[in-house]
């Protein structure tokens, strides 16, 4: 399998990774320019864009990338001076090797957008659906006939089916560990559904009723909006995964190399 299929197979089952590219190579590195790899978030490297010696501090440097969700460029370079231009906020690393050498690499990490799973068949659910393109988010429709809905990958669960199973659907989503629950219903009946499925505290802080954000909304279009903007609120204030695959470690960037320039 090529580097291009393996990350097209990546994205399709929404797997965080690091696209690694050698940019740059000055003997005797074992790496040339144009070099790819692969970097899972367990630290496994698929390809090649260096040797042992160079291996670690890609591997840091790359999980250091994936953690932020932001690329860099890393700088494997002799003890010594090396006549490379300088480049301003990229990522410095001594190669720990005596052969010397000296290699430039992009790191670019690949994380899939936030996936909405949107339960219902309504228009509040079809306006979500829509907007969800709009933000560049996945959304997943549920006309709720699966009783064996997976609810793990999901950044957030919206159950948008003026009735019908909104308990189970809540209890499974909560059992799968979604950090965000909305569920579209009047205060009253909203509060009602949760006292009657006693959830913890913890539970509880997940589930939002009514859903969305106080934006005086009515249509189901606006309805979407003040949903979705609680979702992004969520995702990007109050901490909510957006990636619900396994993370890497934490690596800060600042602990995987120093910055030059």
């Amino acid at each position: 399998m090529t580097i291009t299929e393996r990350v097209a197979q990546l994205r399709r089952a929404r797997t965080p990774f690091v696209h690694a590219t050698v940019v740059r190579a000055q003997q005797p590195a074992s790496a040339h320019a144009g070099d790819e790899a692969i970097l899972l978030s367990d630290g496994t490297i698929e390809g090649f864009v260096g040797g042992h010696c160079a291996q670690n501090s890609v591997r840091k440097a790359a999980l250091g990338a994936l953690q932020a969700g932001e690329s860099v460029l890393l700088r494997v370079l002799p003890d010594g001076d090396v006549h490379y231009p300088e480049a301003p906020g990229a990522c410095v690393v001594v190669n720990p090797c005596l052969s010397g050498g000296a290699l430039e690499i992009f790191l670019a990490p690949q994380v899939p957008p936030p996936l909405i799973r949107v339960c219902g068949a309504t228009p509040i659910a079809d306006a979500l659906a829509a907007m969800c393109s709009v933000l560049g988010y996945d959304a997943m429709r549920d006309d709720m006939r699966d009783d064996e809905a997976d609810f793990a990958p999901a950044t957030a669960v919206v159950i948008a089916t003026h009735g019908g199973p909104e308990a189970q659907i809540i209890r499974a989503a909560l059992d799968a560990g979604v950090g965000y629950v909305g569920l579209v219903a009047s205060k009253v009946r909203g509060q009602a559904l949760l006292d009657d499925l006693g959830l913890t505290d913890e539970q509880r802080r997940r589930v939002h009723t009514p859903v969305g954000l106080p934006i005086g909304a009515k249509t189901p279009a606006e309805i979407a909006v003040s949903i979705l903007a609680e979702v992004i609120r969520g995702i990007r204030v109050d901490g909510l995964a957006a990636d619900r695959a396994a993370a890497p470690a934490e690596t800060r960037r600042e602990d995987a190399c120093h910055d030059h320039g």
